[in-house]
């Protein structure tokens, strides 16, 4: 896997916004296969910062109905990175 594949998209929203502020913590959504190990390795070349930890949250996908059509949204998997002090990282400023 590269380093764009295993880092999908930051996760902007309001509890992120705090965690941000509070615990110098990021969210993102990352590919579902990568591990811990992957996902620093990631965050550290593709941003150039130094991380502390790593934790990941799966979330299963859930049924939908479209009237008589039934479908299933699809399995994400979120990652909550600690950036060792002093770092910092802005997804909006650049």
């Amino acid at each position: 896997m590269t380093v764009y594949s295993i880092i999908k998209k930051p996760l902007l929203t309001e509890k992120g916004a705090a965690m941000k502020e509070a615990y110098n913590k990021v969210l993102v959504e990352v590919n579902p296969k990568a591990n811990k190990i992957e996902i620093k390795k990631a965050m550290e070349e593709l941003f150039k910062v130094k991380v502390e930890s790593v934790a990941t949250i799966k979330s299963h996908g859930k049924k939908k109905r479209w009237g008589k059509s039934v479908g299933m949204s699809s399995d994400r998997k979120k990652a909550v990175i600690t950036l060792k002090k002093g770092e910092k990282l802005d997804f909006i400023e650049g």
